[in-house]
Parts: C-alpha cells; sequence; structure tokens
C-alpha cells in the first residue's frame, strides 16, 4: 500500500470517528493527516511525511483552540437566551431567612433567592434578578425614589 493511500484512509477514519463524537479537533487532526497524504503525493519520504501531518495537524488544533478561546462569551450560559431569560425580572420578596436568603414561587416553581455581593441587609420589597448561580436566583433591591 502506497503512503498516500494510508494517509487518506487515516484521515477519512478520523472524519468518521469525528462523526461519531462531535469532537472538533479530530477534525483537524484529519487536516493534518490530509497534508501528510499531500506530502507523500509529491514524493517526501516517509520521516517528512510525519513531520508535515504532525505540524499541520498540531497548528490546527492550536488555531481553532485559540479561536474558541477568544470568540467564547464569558461565563457559564453566557448568551443562551435559554439560560439568560430570567436576568432583569422582577421578584416580589416578602421575608427573608435569618441565613440572608429568601425562598419565592416563580415561573411555576420554588426558588432559592440571595442577594447579591455588597448588597445592603435584606429588606421585602421589589428584587431585580441579576444572575443565575444554578439553581439560585442573585438579586438586588429596586431602588424607589
Amino acid at each position: 500500500m502506497q503512503d498516500a493511500t494510508l494517509w487518506w484512509i487515516l484521515s477519512g477514519a478520523l472524519v468518521g470517528v469525528e462523526l461519531l463524537s462531535g469532537t472538533f479537533y479530530l477534525l483537524m487532526l484529519a487536516l493534518g493527516f490530509a497534508a501528510g497524504a499531500l506530502a507523500a503525493h509529491t514524493g517526501w519520504n516517509f520521516s517528512s511525511q510525519l513531520v508535515t501531518a504532525a505540524v499541520v495537524g498540531s497548528t490546527a488544533v492550536l488555531a481553532s483552540y485559540l479561536f474558541k478561546r477568544r470568540h467564547t462569551p464569558e461565563g457559564p450560559g453566557h448568551g443562551m437566551p435559554s439560560l439568560q431569560m430570567d436576568i432583569g425580572e422582577v421578584l416580589q420578596i416578602e421575608s427573608w431567612l435569618p441565613d440572608g436568603s429568601a425562598k419565592v414561587h416563580y415561573r411555576g416553581a420554588q426558588w432559592a433567592v440571595v442577594l447579591k455581593d455588597g448588597e445592603e441587609p435584606p429588606s421585602a420589597g421589589a428584587h431585580r434578578i441579576v444572575e443565575l448561580q444554578g439553581s439560585r436566583l442573585v438579586v438586588e433591591k429596586i431602588q424607589t425614589h
């Protein structure tokens, strides 16, 4: 079997595994294997093919990692409307528990509520949701003038 054929088979196998796993980085490695196949077609020796595949694959993986890191929104769920639809909503809190938390009925379920860091001591009234921490709503007091 020729070197180029082996490289193309390995590249295709990686694409197949990527389709099953959903790991984008396997596509980048498949790109490196394709570069190895092209090096084999040009007549380079096996060592040069291997170095070409390693350099192209590694560079592609690093580039996609850096791109993803730079273009991924900050914070868990940031930019995901399904997780952020509660931000800005107003709650009426009737009373606070001694530990500084409260329980409210919101969207058909019981939620734990805590004050945003640096807020004044808890008091009853209208509060705005500023963050979600797991199943807890973080709120701030709405100032009335």
